[in-house]
C-alpha cells in the first residue's frame, strides 16, 4: 500500500469529508438506519452504487482527461445536492492535496468532483489507477459509517468491523473495467431533502 493511498485514506486528511454524512443524516432523521443492521445494509447499497461510480472516475482520472471526466460525472449525478457535496469535497480534499503534492498540473482543477479530486492527486503523487480506485471506495463508506457513530450513538467497534467485512476488493475490480452508468434515487431524494431543511434548521452535517 502506498503513501498516497493511507494519506487520502486517513480520516484525518483535511479533505472535508467530516462535514458529510453521505446520506446518513436523512436517513437516520427518517428512521431508516437505527442500528449496525440497517446502517451495514445501508452502506452496502451505497458502496456498490455511489461507491463504484466514484471509484470507477477515481481510477480513470489518474490517465484520463480531467475537465472530460468532470463533465461525464456531473452528468451521471442528477442531484444537485449531491453534485454540490461532490464538488466541496473536491475543492477541500484538492486544497490539501496541493499542499501534500505540489504540481502545476493541479492547476488544471477548479473545483472538481470528489472522485476526480482524489484521482488527479493520485496521478501527481505517481500512484496506480487501483490505488485511486480503492481509495474513493473506502471513502464512500468510511465517511458515512463515522457519521452514524456520532449520529446515532453506534458502537463505533461494531461500525469499523462492518466496514472491514465490506467487500471492497470486488467493487475496485468492477470499477476498473469502465466508467458505469448506475444511480441511486433514493440518495439524490435524500439529499435534496436534506440540503431544504438544512436551510431551515441546524443539521449536523451539510449533507
Amino acid at each position: 500500500m502506498s503513501t498516497v493511498l493511507l494519506v487520502l485514506a486517513d480520516s484525518r486528511f483535511p479533505g472535508g469529508g467530516h462535514a458529510h454524512s453521505g446520506g446518513v443524516e436523512e436517513a437516520a432523521a427518517r428512521g431508516l438506519i437505527t442500528d449496525e443492521v440497517g446502517l451495514a445494509s445501508f452502506l452496502d447499497g451505497r458502496l456498490r452504487v455511489n461507491g463504484l461510480v466514484s471509484a470507477a472516475f477515481a481510477a480513470a482520472a489518474v490517465d484520463g482527461d480531467w475537465s472530460t471526466l468532470d463533465l461525464e460525472l456531473d452528468a451521471r449525478t442528477p442531484s444537485p445536492a449531491q453534485r454540490a457535496a461532490s464538488r466541496a469535497q473536491g475543492k477541500s480534499t484538492l486544497r490539501a492535496g496541493r499542499v501534500a503534492w505540489p504540481s502545476p498540473l493541479l492547476g488544471e482543477l477548479s473545483q472538481p468532483h470528489h472522485a476526480i479530486a482524489i484521482g488527479a492527486l493520485v496521478r501527481v503523487a505517481g500512484g496506480t489507477p487501483r490505488e485511486a480506485a480503492e481509495c474513493a471506495a473506502y471513502l464512500s463508506v468510511s465517511g458515512p459509517a463515522s457519521a452514524a457513530v456520532r449520529l446515532l450513538g453506534l458502537d463505533p467497534f461494531r461500525v469499523n468491523a462492518i466496514v472491514a467485512r465490506m467487500d471492497l476488493a470486488a467493487v475496485v475490480d468492477e470499477a476498473l473495467k469502465g466508467l458505469p452508468m448506475l444511480g441511486a434515487p433514493a440518495l439524490d431524494l435524500f439529499a435534496d431533502s436534506h440540503a431544504r431543511i438544512h436551510q431551515q434548521e441546524v443539521r449536523l452535517f451539510v449533507s
